[in-house]
């Protein structure tokens, strides 16, 4: 793999990105302050950089994607309030039930379709307590998940998004997307960050994914809201001192590992492509839009995933007979190629 220590092919998740030689530079050589006392300016440049990209007054350098969302829910929610999003999303499935935990607030789950909403399963799922009898919670905020990991990659369509917000908005509830892949969307789309979260109150963007920085996720949102997520962030145990070597690598993965995610794209359609007509796998091709690949095995996952981990090839079983590729910048083509023929040698 690409400037990766393995002669493996790790395609279990694109979190497994290192960074570059080129980061690793930039890091050592980052000037930094105690981001604590909002004195690192590294930090401040980046946070200046993202909220500018996406369009919004402000922005918050934290460590993961989940405390991104978590202090994002924490801004926009108080006990006792729904939170309306798919089924298969991130904040719902794979967050430690933090809504629950960390906000006090209950999920009113949406069966999309591959982890797409529709407006009308937004307005249905939204449900106040005022007129109910004080049966119902106030759902107050909607979450959408761009791109849908569990939807094998998909984009929302831009007027789906459009529409979304627009519902929120005339149900008082806030709007967030869980931008953890955001940036593949905006190269599958062609719409830039901006335009695909218009109207949509805050965003979490991950650097650690398709950007491939070794640590971090940005919220932006309106200066209000960042200023409520940055207190929640100090009371969840967020802050942190010299952050601005891990911001220097977000802010030249941005100027640098943006447009080749195109790359990652075109090697995933290439996989799935090779894999869908062979004997024993099946390959939904309308979900490849991006980075992601999801295959449905005969055999059982676990053991699929087991032969090909025999031939250098490592990826995980995500259910009893499907198996996910991740593609990523450390994966090249002669990767690429490793991993259709050991998906034939099966």
């Amino acid at each position: 793999m690409r400037e990766h220590p393995s002669d493996r092919v790790d395609v279990r998740s694109d979190t497994i990105t290192q960074p570059t030689a080129a980061m690793r530079a930039v890091m050592e050589a980052a000037v930094v302050g105690d981001d604590v006392l909002g004195d690192d300016p590294t930090v401040i440049a980046l946070q200046n950089k993202v909220a500018t990209l996406f369009g919004k007054e402000a922005a918050l350098f934290v460590a993961s994607g989940t405390m991104s969302n978590a202090v994002a829910l924490r801004a926009h929610t108080v006990p006792g309030d729904e939170i309306i999003c798919d089924r298969s999303a991130h904040i719902y499935r794979y967050e430690g039930g933090g809504y629950a935990a960390l906000c006090g607030a209950s999920v009113a789950l949406v069966d999309g379709e591959k982890g797409i909403m529709t407006p009308e399963q937004v307005q249905n799922a939204i449900r106040k307590a005022d007129g109910s009898q004080s049966h119902y919670p106030d759902g107050s905020l909607v979450c959408v998940e761009n791109t849908s990991n569990l939807g094998g990659g998909g984009c929302y369509p831009q007027d789906t998004l459009d529409e979304i917000a627009a519902v929120a908005r005339a149900n008082d509830c806030k709007s967030h997307i869980d931008g953890a892949r955001i940036f593949n969307a905006v190269i599958a789309t062609g719409n830039s960050p901006a335009r695909i979260c218009k109207g949509f109150d805050s965003v979490s963007i991950c650097l650690s994914k398709g950007l491939g920085a070794p640590v971090g996720s940005v919220l932006v949102g309106s200066q209000e809201v960042i200023d409520r997520a940055h207190r929640w962030r100090k009371m969840f145990g967020g802050g942190w001192r010299q952050a601005g070597i891990l911001a220097a690598a977000g802010i030249y993965a941005l100027d640098n590992h943006v447009e080749r995610i195109a790359e990652d794209h075109q090697r995933a359609r290439r996989i799935a492509e090779a894999i869908a007509v062979m004997d024993g796998f099946d390959v939904d091709l309308s979900t490849v839009q991006t980075n992601m690949v999801y295959v449905n095995t005969e055999a059982p996952a676990a053991d699929v995933a087991a032969s090909l981990a025999e031939l250098g090839i490592d990826l995980f079983d995500i259910a009893p007979n499907s198996v996910r590729i991740v593609v990523h910048l450390h994966i090249t083509d002669e990767d690429v190629e490793r991993i259709i023929a050991a998906f034939a040698a099966q």
